[in-house]
């Protein structure tokens, strides 16, 4: 037997021993390219969701300029532009795109049916049709689910404890959001239970929000509960100054909001959401279709309180509510 067929016996009983090469093996050498959309690429919130993925991408190692490239297109607050970046970032043909949620998922579902799409937190893919259901996603979109429809109830409950007296609470909701629809009608039979009347107010750019606050004023409501979007998360530290002026204890939806100034937030921990989302990026990036990757549904919520903002608004929260509480900001 000659050296040569000696060797390469082994190499197939090592193969036969080790299985097929995981896809960067295969692919030894190539560089994959991930799109991001977003917002604003200077806003200190956008920075960190981005700094978690490229973390969460390295734990599964993938290093920027070593084996990923990512590119990025921002609309920075301009909503018009969306359709157009969405487009732009999908003639690029990245090998996956990334994305925040409903807001974004939209406008690339849009301008791709092939290339895939993970969105890091949606608050309702099945409803808005991005993906057929949780457990089979079908196309090329997939992701991280915090359902707006679930949340949105829970937050109104803990808002409604904090500010027992309130009979009427304002919904501020993002109106070229799809999630907020089926977000705004789950809210219906929870405020019919807690005998609160909601006033729905919807927005669709920054300039409408101290419109919106005044609007709430005259219509005697005496709390808001702002539904997540990520244009008001943009805009986060402006709604906390609204919310104070008008004397509206809020609750929002994120920890970005409590440290800029908002009352309340239940929701769950966002970094851990966006981390455990780089799992279908790497997936993704292996081999594995969108479409056989089920979506995640984030259920374990936080509840934080800003007293600072509370003594502002000459408020006392319940003790039975600050008990509830993971963490209180003085």
């Amino acid at each position: 037997m000659t050296s040569a067929v000696i060797r390469l016996g082994l190499v197939l009983a090592l193969l036969t021993l080790t299985g097929p090469l995981p896809a960067s093996a295969q692919s030894a050498g190539k560089v994959y390219r991930v799109g991001i959309l977003g917002d604003k690429a200077a806003d200190p919130n956008e920075i960190l969701v981005w700094q978690v993925l490229r973390e969460g991408l390295r734990e599964h190692g993938w290093s920027e300029g070593v084996n990923i490239r990512i590119v990025g297109r921002w609309i920075e607050g301009n909503v018009a532009r969306l359709p157009e970046l969405a487009a732009d970032l999908v003639r690029l043909k990245p090998d996956v795109i990334v994305t925040r949620g409903s807001f974004f998922t939209g406008a690339l579902k849009a301008a791709t049916s092939s290339i895939p799409i993970v969105f890091l937190a949606h608050a309702d893919p099945v409803g808005t049709g991005h993906v057929a259901s949780l457990a089979r996603p079908g196309g090329n979109i997939t992701g991280m689910a915090l359902l707006q429809t679930e949340l949105g109830p829970k937050a109104l409950e803990v808002l409604h404890s904090a500010v027992p007296a309130a009979t009427r609470i304002a919904v501020l909701w993002h109106s070229g959001t799809p999630s907020t629809i089926p977000g705004l009608k789950a809210l219906e039979e929870p405020a019919r239970l807690l005998r609160v009347q909601l006033q729905p107010i919807g927005v669709r750019t920054a300039g409408e929000l101290e419109g919106a606050f005044s609007t709430m004023v005259r219509g005697g409501a005496q709390a808001v509960l702002v539904l997540s979007t990520p244009p008001f998360i943009t805009e986060r530290q402006r709604i906390a100054e609204l919310a104070v002026a008008h004397r509206l204890p809020t609750l929002v939806q994120g920890r970005h909001f409590v440290e800029a100034g908002g009352l309340m937030s239940y929701y769950p921990n966002s970094a851990d959401t966006w981390r455990r989302a780089t799992v279908y990026v790497d997936k993704i990036l292996r081999g594995a279709r969108p479409a056989d990757l089920p979506v995640e549904q984030v259920t374990k919520l936080e509840l934080l309180i800003n007293l600072k903002t509370a003594k502002a608004l000459g408020l006392t929260i319940p003790p039975a509510v600050l008990a509830r509480a993971d963490q209180v900001i003085q």
